[in-house]
C-alpha cells in the first residue's frame, strides 16, 4: 500500500480516537452508578494546595483528559501532513511515539483505545517500510 494511504489511514484512526476520547473526557464525571458516583464527587470537591492554586484531584483528571483531545487531533493532523511532505524521521518518530502511547493506553486504560492508536502506529511504520521500497526499486 502506498504510503500516502497509510498515513492517511493512521490520521483518519486517530481522529476517530480523538472524537472517542472527546466523548469520554467530557462526560466522565456524569455517571448513574452509585459506587462510581462517591467516587467522582471525592474526587470533584476534595481541593488541595499545589502550586498556588487549589485544585480537585477532577480537575487535573479533567485537565488531563482535555489535553490529549489535543494531542490526538495534532496527532491526526500531523500524519495528514506527513502524508503529503513525507519526512522519514519524523514519520519515524511519530510511529515510536504512537507505539509509546499504545502502551500506556493499554496498560492505564483499557485495549479498545490501544487498539486504534496500534492501527495509526502500523500503518505509520508501515509507510516507512513501503517508502523505502518505492525509493530503492
Amino acid at each position: 500500500m502506498k504510503p500516502k494511504i497509510l498515513l492517511r489511514l493512521g490520521a483518519l484512526f486517530m481522529f476517530l480516537h480523538a472524537i472517542g476520547h472527546t466523548f469520554g473526557a467530557l462526560t466522565w464525571a456524569r455517571t448513574k452508578d452509585v459506587r462510581m458516583a462517591k467516587v467522582v464527587n471525592a474526587m470533584l470537591s476534595e481541593h488541595f494546595a499545589f502550586m498556588g492554586v487549589s485544585p480537585s484531584l477532577g480537575q487535573f483528571y479533567t485537565g488531563y483528559g482535555i489535553t490529549l483531545i489535543f494531542v490526538l487531533v495534532f496527532l491526526s493532523a500531523l500524519l495528514w501532513i506527513l502524508s503529503v511532505h513525507f519526512v522519514r524521521q519524523i514519520v519515524m518518530l511519530t510511529g515510536a511515539f504512537l507505539l509509546c502511547l499504545v502502551v500506556c493506553e493499554y496498560v492505564y486504560f483499557f485495549p479498545f483505545a490501544a487498539l486504534f492508536t496500534l492501527i495509526a502506529a502500523v500503518c505509520t511504520l508501515l509507510s516507512v517500510v513501503n517508502r523505502s521500497k518505492t525509493t530503492f526499486s
